[in-house]
């Protein structure tokens, strides 16, 4: 069962996003006000999996406090979470060791996806994050997708493995790889995880 902390000094953002994160399956979630108490909490003998920063509170210092949490805790996952932060800072964050980047202005369910996605092993970035001329342009990615490449992402959002798709569209299993292989270079991620998401996170699917 993986082991959660998130650190907010908003009560009432705090309060309503540990409560959610607490109904879901397999997510045991303890809070924070500040940097400093979180990592307090982490000197416990409970092994933490995840820590989630509010990029403006108490302690952080900008990313200071990133960079405070990452040499404390090497081996805990660390999502910087923020509700003003702009592309700049969450590239910053990301390239100083930030394991994701998660703006408040996701809807729930994404979230969960990831902390999920970050979980198991990966790095989470919000593809349209920052406004609308990314939108369009990440709409324009999904154009440039075959029928059958489309089928293939589709199947690739539920899960199944390359031998259940090439079953389930009556294709070889190296034609599903041929198009699992152009789904990645025409979206411009590097795994069909990050396919996934991307395409959840447009509501494809």
């Amino acid at each position: 069962m993986p082991n959660i902390i998130l650190a907010d000094d908003h009560d009432l953002v705090r309060e309503t996003i540990v409560a959610y994160l607490a109904t879901i399956e397999g997510f045991k979630v303890a809070s924070a006000s500040n940097l400093d108490s979180a990592l307090k909490t982490m000197n416990d003998l409970i092994s933490f999996d995840l820590l989630i920063l509010d990029y403006h509170m108490p302690g952080m210092n900008g990313l200071d406090g990133l960079d405070k949490a990452k040499k404390a805790y090497p081996d805990t996952k660390v999502i910087l979470m923020s509700g003003v932060a702009n592309r700049d800072v969450a590239n910053s964050a990301m390239s100083r060791g930030a394991d994701g980047f998660v703006p408040k202005s996701l809807p729930a369910a994404t979230m969960v996806n990831a902390i999920k996605f970050v979980l198991s092993g990966e790095r989470y970035f919000p593809f349209d994050f920052d406004n609308g001329p990314k939108e369009a342009s990440t709409d324009s990615l999904f154009q440039a997708l075959s029928g059958r490449e489309m089928e293939t992402l589709e199947q690739l959002c539920i899960g199944l493995s390359n031998k259940e798709i090439a079953r389930n569209l009556d294709i070889q299993d190296v034609t599903v790889k041929l198009h699992v292989k152009n789904i990645l270079i025409k979206l411009k991620v590097s795994n069909r995880t990050q396919a996934a998401l991307l395409a959840k996170e447009r509501h494809l699917f």
